[in-house]
């Protein structure tokens, strides 16, 4: 049975449903040309599809995942004609056009913008982004699900299934999520077989001094711990139950100190222990609720902190879930994969799908503090709706330079 080709309603472009300041405003031509120079990937010659217009393209293709990729062009460039004016042409490349130009340009430009420009946005003002004085945010790892070709499985790797193996092979991704915004930052991706606790290790560094990061007890270590508290970062972690912790001193708040160490034998010995406060608490007539929840702080100050508030805000950390539900199932849609049949492709698109959940989310805060709103009071399927009721300036491309 033929293919049909997945389209958009007749005339559409892209401005019709989600402006180019959506891209552009995140993610300005001159930033672009800055990652491509770096990266050795400026155009050298004049063609159909410049590299700056390709970056444009892939973070339109997270936009658009069920469309095709002459369709999601022909949108674009649809777009781009109406910014420059009617009598401007622009010329929609063919597949293996496509193809071509997405090859050339590779992933590193796109991880290179990513990394610069992809960061916590959050304000003083902004709604749910704060504990007192810590800016908060949250740990966590989820994996993605690409096209089923041999280079793919060969690079990321297949996951067991109960029966065999499952159907695609499956990248692995960890990342810390802005929780007041949902912005995921610091993202770092590899094949499944790579674990959580490596990637995290690359993620780590965008902690700086200020934040307070949530976790969950797969990622406690003391290796891992003691890189996260390095960055001046503090930490609220949840631990698992047979990890011995016993008390030094019973604070007021009946939390307690105690100690980490990196071995059994440094333990036995008492060497090199790294102090920690203690948080212990049940969830009383919660159903599913385990008998008793351990944290790990690095705050020791329990007037700083008081235990029942840190138990409480722990659970802040589920707001990464739903940061990666926004990425895994509304912005790239609902059993869909990533669609790039090489590595290099499939490593362009993802990178292209993280700055399009961000490009969105930064309109999103920005539609929230004019509305004196919670970004999380938004609906980020219906992003595109709130942010043009609330925003009357978008970006623009500056048209000399696009094409």
């Amino acid at each position: 049975m033929a293919r049909t080709v997945a389209e958009l309603p007749s005339g559409s472009r892209i401005t019709d449903y989600i402006s180019l300041g959506v891209i552009t405003n995140s993610f300005p031509v001159d930033l672009i040309g800055a990652a491509l120079k770096s990266t050795g990937r400026t155009s050298i010659r004049q063609r159909d599809l410049p590299a700056h217009v390709v970056v444009y393209y892939v973070i339109a293709l997270a936009l658009y995942m069920q469309s095709s990729y002459r369709e999601v062009l022909r949108c674009l460039l649809e777009g781009i004609k109406w910014l420059l004016g009617p009598g401007a042409t622009v010329k929609a490349a063919g597949k293996s056009g496509i193809s071509q130009a997405r090859t050339r340009l590779g992933w590193e430009p796109l991880q290179r913008l990513h990394d610069e420009v992809v960061k916590p946005i959050a304000i003083k003002s902004t709604k749910g982004a704060w504990y007192r004085s810590w800016h908060l945010v949250s740990l966590d790892g989820s994996t993605l699900d690409v096209a089923d070709q041999k280079e793919n499985e060969t690079a990321f790797g297949r996951p067991a299934a109960s029966r065999g193996s499952s159907a695609f092979p499956q990248l692995r991704l960890v990342s810390l999520v802005e929780n007041g915004t949902h912005v995921l930052f610091g993202t770092r991706m590899a094949g499944q077989n790579t674990g959580e606790i490596t990637l995290a290790k690359e993620v780590l560094p965008s902690l700086c001094k200020g934040m307070l990061c949530l976790a969950d007890r797969n990622f406690f270590g003391f290796e891992l711990w003691n890189q996260a508290r390095s960055t001046g970062a503090d930490l609220l972690w949840r631990v698992k139950k047979n990890l011995r912790l016993p008390c030094e001193r019973r604070l007021t708040d009946g939390s307690y100190l105690s100690r980490v160490y990196a071995s059994p034998k440094e333990q036995r010995h008492g060497r090199n222990g790294v102090v920690v406060r203690v948080i212990e608490y049940r969830l009383e007539g919660v159903d599913g609720a385990e008998p008793i929840y351990r944290l790990l702080t690095t705050i020791l100050d329990h007037e700083a902190a008081p235990a029942t508030e840190l138990a409480a805000l722990y659970h802040e950390r589920w707001e990464i879930e739903t940061a990666l539900d926004e990425l895994k199932t509304h912005l790239r849609g609902s059993r869909i994969v990533l669609r790039s049949k090489t590595p290099d492709l499939v490593r362009q698109e993802f990178y292209g799908l993280m700055m399009a959940h961000f490009a969105v989310r930064g309109l999103m805060h920005e539609a929230a503090l004019k509305a004196n709103e919670d970004p999380d009071r938004l609906s980020f399927l219906h992003a595109v709706r709130v942010v043009r009721r609330k925003i009357a300036r978008f970006a623009s491309i500056e048209s000399d330079r696009f094409l």
